[in-house]
């Protein structure tokens, strides 16, 4: 189907206010940037906010701490935000993730993990990690089930929360009740159809892609590393429920379709949803897109069948 009028008159509305791709810009200049601020919508109200740090490998991460109202232990999910694992930050994703919080029922942990290209593959997986330790090792003092922890992301921050899975896997590492994916990059080096396809003209072009890339990586061997690219994971099995959601006018789209394809071949139970009319971001736009508060709805009904699921 052809682009949401309403995104049109997103990019209408971007493409006036201008500013560089973050390719011609300085780091800097694109992390000073805040394109969604107009777009993002109200934060809603939730039972609790908390301001917490927690001690990673190589630093000390800030969290923020979202509790939904209710009585606890509640289940809870380490959400990675998207960021072309550059950008970004808990502050501008704050809207987000209170309505993530608000709709799964879900203690939402947001994690201010370290950006590229100061702390390239695999500095913010470690920040990911700990976190999901983090939250299971202090889960009484957060009212968190340990059982049921989950781990998401949108964008570079499903990137993450893939390989988060794959390393808990890999070593036999906490054990993770679910993954949320948010058009998810997943490829390093892709040259899948939607990647042509949406190479110009929705906010995230192709170039900023290989761009953002180059940024996180520091060579074409870490770029095939499964855990920088978990399309590239010989096995899938036995890695925790997910759920993908894509977006049609997204160069991403196809290997974040393609990975969800996998995981349900390999016998991991997967939702997989496509949002025709859509673009990278779009989780991001609640306040003008009608699309991006359907995301956070199918995100918090998806959550919550797995969390049944599994009682």
């Amino acid at each position: 189907m052809p682009l949401h009028p309403q995104v049109v008159e997103l990019l209408e509305d971007l493409a006036r206010t201008g500013g560089k791709p973050m390719e011609e810009a300085s780091i800097f200049e694109s992390r000073a940037g805040d394109w969604a601020k107009p777009y993002i919508g109200e934060p809603e109200e939730v039972a609790s906010v908390a301001h917490r740090f927690f001690t990673s490998p190589t630093a000390d991460i800030a969290v923020r701490i979202y509790t939904p109202e209710g009585e606890g232990p509640f289940p809870a999910v380490v959400w990675l935000h998207g960021s072309a694992w550059c950008v970004a930050n808990i502050e501008k994703a704050d809207v987000p993730h209170r309505a993530i919080t608000n709709r799964t029922g879900c203690v939402v942990v947001a994690v201010n993990y370290q950006k590229a290209p100061e702390h390239r593959f695999p500095t913010a997986l470690g920040d990911a990690y700990a976190a999901v330790e983090w939250v299971i090792e202090n889960a009484d003092e957060l009212g968190v089930d340990p059982t049921r922890v989950g781990v998401g992301g949108d964008s570079a921050g499903g990137n993450l929360a893939a390989a988060v899975c794959l390393r808990a896997k890999a070593e036999g590492g906490p054990a993770i009740a679910f993954q949320v994916l948010v058009y998810p990059a997943v490829q390093y080096g892709s040259t899948l159809p939607s990647m042509t396809e949406n190479a110009e003209g929705y906010m995230l072009t192709s170039t900023t892609v290989r761009w953002a890339w180059d940024q996180y990586v520091a060579s074409a061997a870490d770029g095939d590393d499964p855990l920088a690219s978990p399309l590239r994971a010989p096995d899938l099995q036995g890695l925790p429920p997910a759920v993908v959601l894509t977006a049609e006018f997204d160069p991403l789209r196809d290997e974040g379709e393609a990975y969800a394809r996998r995981l349900q071949e390999e016998g991991v139970p997967t939702t997989l949803r496509r949002y025709d009319g859509m673009i990278h971001g779009f989780l991001w736009t609640a306040g003008v897109v009608d699309g991006s508060k359907r995301l956070i709805d199918d995100i918090g009904h998806d959550v919550r069948a797995v969390l049944d699921a599994a009682r």
